[in-house]
């Protein structure tokens, strides 16, 4: 695209590609100097120079402009990148139906139940923790919401295979640092508000005036569809100026959920909408995603997708790795891996671990704490599994430069009188867990999810994942089998 297309009075140079890592510039790229906590864009103008790149766009003053590079100063380089990125991928979030999920909890499994029963009416894409994903196309993810060069080439990719939708999980972070400011968003769906990434935020309501940007900027075409049983619900409601439609439990909602029975291998409940009443069985487990169920319902028959339409394809949602996932190898006790990492989503996989463990019988959980994360909720976990787990095993959860034990030390200043170790290495711990169950007890694996990577002191290293190594032990540990012997 020409230069002149995205900018008036610009010179007719041809720009090949869209660039805001100074490590990644190319020739004849446009760079974006963009200021972040740790780096300023500017102070690499002359190595992406080097490189080839075309143009530079800028808020500071540049004293020193090479002849054939255009330099265009902007008052808002961020603000800039968002309008340019859509427009020279093309615009590609208003050629599909985009779906955005935010919350503390429950984005990815939203989003995931919405490509997954979306997909059935319409090719649907997803951008999110767990990767990007659209038609045979699975890439590993960069961040919950990358940026937005990122965002929108990925948009345009799934334009071109095909997709006529897309589902965004849409962090806290992603909205304050404005990377999806220019994504032309259909649906918007909250989930819930709980305590979390304070460490980024500062103060709750900090982390809510986050969350809120993406209804506040939600077109009035747009619906947004809320939690009706969050405290938040009515702040977000009189926020934005789309329609607004309400999901939930407890409170009366647009799409409520009653006569619920939630089962160890999946749940049923009466969905009410309006005058209609419908039978919804699923397998999907606990009650926290029945709330995420009939977020993702509500968001699809906003969007066109009539409920009795949905309703085939709720009992067989695809499993999604490392989200309140049962290992099942032929083992006699409950085994369940989840993402779980804030206090309120631990305490939901508390409860239904209590729910599905018979008197008299023992839960088991293995979890940690991230290194260089919101350090107050490690007492806090303490606190909330000591309510409910027989057993604690504490490990490493992404450390970086921390000490494991030390950050299992504050976690035990919140423990009361339940057992509790300290086994520093992820396997060893989990395999402890696993040898250590008897029949009909339950082990929670929690924090890590699907991941298969350790943040460390000097970056990513592989992790065989959660939900892998729980397979691997109880295999070789409690069935006595090799791997391939299943």
């Amino acid at each position: 695209m020409k230069l002149s297309q995205m900018f008036e009075n610009a010179p007719e140079i041809e720009i090949a590609g869209l660039c805001i890592d100074s490590r990644c510039a190319k020739a004849n790229d446009m760079y974006f100097c963009m200021e972040g906590m740790v780096h300023d864009g500017h102070e690499f103008i002359d190595d992406v120079i080097e490189k080839g790149v075309k143009c530079i766009v800028h808020s500071k003053p540049v004293d020193d402009m090479k002849k054939g590079v255009a330099y265009i100063q902007v008052e808002n380089v961020n603000r800039t990148l968002n309008r340019v990125a859509s427009m020279f991928y093309g615009h590609p979030s208003r050629r599909m139906k985009v779906f955005g999920v935010t919350g503390t909890n429950g984005k990815s499994t939203i989003t995931s139940i919405i490509r997954d029963v979306y997909s059935h009416f319409a090719p649907c894409g997803y951008i999110g923790t767990i990767s990007i994903s659209y038609g045979e196309v699975t890439l590993p993810p960069s961040l919950t919401t990358p940026d937005a060069v990122l965002i929108h080439k990925t948009m345009k990719d799934m334009v071109e295979h095909g997709m006529q939708a897309v589902a965004l999980e849409v962090s806290s972070h992603g909205l304050e640092l404005g990377r999806v400011q220019s994504v032309d968003f259909d649906v918007a769906v909250f989930s819930n508000l709980t305590y979390d990434h304070l460490d980024f935020h500062g103060t709750i309501e900090h982390y809510f005036e986050a969350k809120k940007k993406l209804f506040t900027n939600l077109k009035k075409e747009g619906v947004a569809v809320l939690n009706a049983d969050d405290a938040y619900v009515d702040q977000l409601a009189d926020a934005t100026e789309a329609s607004v439609v309400t999901y939930g439990i407890d409170n009366h909602a647009t799409y409520q959920a009653e006569n619920i029975r939630i089962e160890k291998t999946g749940s049923r409940f009466t969905l009410v909408h309006g005058t209609e009443r419908y039978e919804v069985s699923t397998n999907l487990v606990a009650l926290y995603n029945i709330y995420n169920l009939l977020g993702a319902v509500a968001a699809m028959a906003e969007s066109g997708i009539p409920i009795e339409q949905q309703l085939p394809y709720l009992n067989d949602i695809r499993q999604i790795e490392g989200r309140m996932e049962r290992i099942d190898e032929g083992q006699l006790f409950n085994v369940i891996v989840d993402f779980a990492h804030t206090p309120d989503g631990m305490e939901k996989v508390f409860e239904y671990a209590k729910d599905i463990t018979e008197d008299g019988h023992s839960i088991i959980a293995v979890f940690g704490s991230a290194g260089k994360r919101d350090t107050k909720k490690r007492r806090v976990f303490g606190e909330i599994a000591s309510r409910y787990c027989d057993s604690i095993i504490l490990t490493e959860d992404d450390p970086r430069d921390e000490d494991p034990r030390e950050i299992a030390n504050e976690i035990k200043s919140g423990i009361s009188d339940t057992n509790n170790i300290f086994i520093a290495d992820r396997y060893a711990a989990i395999r402890q867990a696993i040898e250590s169950a008897n029949v009909k007890d339950t082990v929670l694996i929690l924090g890590k999810g699907d991941e298969v990577f350790m943040y460390r002191e000097f970056g990513r290293e592989p992790w065989m994942g959660d939900h892998n190594v729980a397979r691997h032990c109880i295999r070789k540990y409690s069935l006595g089998l090799e791997d391939d012997e299943k």
